[in-house]
């Protein structure tokens, strides 16, 4: 039943989209689950763009804090399942989940919209095994995909809540505009984003019988959920709860 959900809301997020998926030999290769998966890959990469996109719009002093640095160049730094091995160095060599905090770090003077979505990018890289495709032979671990979609929702309170000390947000989003109509079309796209990890995650744990470990996260914490079941043990205010829907 949860597969069959998925997909149905599968085609209501990619519908309206005005792009078609014409037949390739090499889908052959592929199962039902493979070219949902590579569907939702798309998706999660063109929202993560659009993100990009629209925070530096929105924040133009974090692009100027590196010299010559395009928006054009931030997405060519991004948008590639080739991650630097040891993280990138403007970054003091931080990567996916653990370059988040840095972006809400009130000594970082870097730029904080490269740190915000250098950990998204590189957590919901790491959550499709670094991958843009997938075929028959390939995995999925349900946890890496329930612990990004906590993540984001985390991401979406402290983009509308951390503040320095002088009241002022680290990163605008959300907000009113000069003609006073609210704004949230930021955290729209986070919310697309938490739906499509949720669905996936919830797919993988009923297609191969495995358990999600739900966790109680305040989405107010600087604590971020680690990738796998295999990372280190969550810190001692996230209560870890087994449960499958």
């Amino acid at each position: 039943m949860t597969r069959v959900f998925a997909v149905l809301l599968t085609l209501l997020l990619v519908s309206g989209c005005g792009s078609s998926r014409p037949f390739e030999i090499e889908n052959l290769a592929k199962s039902d689950m493979d070219m949902i998966t590579d569907i939702h890959i798309e998706q999660i990469r063109s929202l993560s763009k659009n993100l990009i996109v629209k925070l530096y719009r929105r924040n133009p002093r974090e692009l100027n804090k590196a010299p010559g640095m395009t928006i054009e160049k931030r997405l060519e730094q991004l948008m590639t399942a080739e991650r630097p091995n040891a993280g990138f160095e403007e970054l003091n060599f931080h990567d996916g989940v653990a370059a988040l905090p840095m972006a809400f770090d009130a000594n970082y003077q870097g730029d904080r919209v490269f740190a915000l979505m250098a950990g998204i990018t590189g957590m919901l890289s790491n959550a499709y095994n670094n991958q843009t495709e997938f075929y028959l032979l390939d995995e999925l671990d349900q946890q890496k995909l329930y612990n990004s979609a906590r993540n984001l929702e985390s991401i979406s309170w402290l983009l509308n809540n951390r503040k320095k000390e002088d009241g002022s947000l680290f990163l605008l989003s959300n907000g009113i505009a000069d003609n006073g109509v609210p704004n949230y079309s930021y955290e729209r796209v986070l919310s697309q984003m938490i739906i499509i990890q949720d669905m996936m995650a919830a797919m993988i744990s009923d297609s191969t019988n495995r358990n999600i470990n739900k966790v109680v996260h305040s989405v107010a914490s600087m604590t971020f959920l680690p990738y796998d079941r295999n990372a280190p043990k969550l810190p001692p205010q996230c209560a870890q709860v087994n449960t499958l829907d």
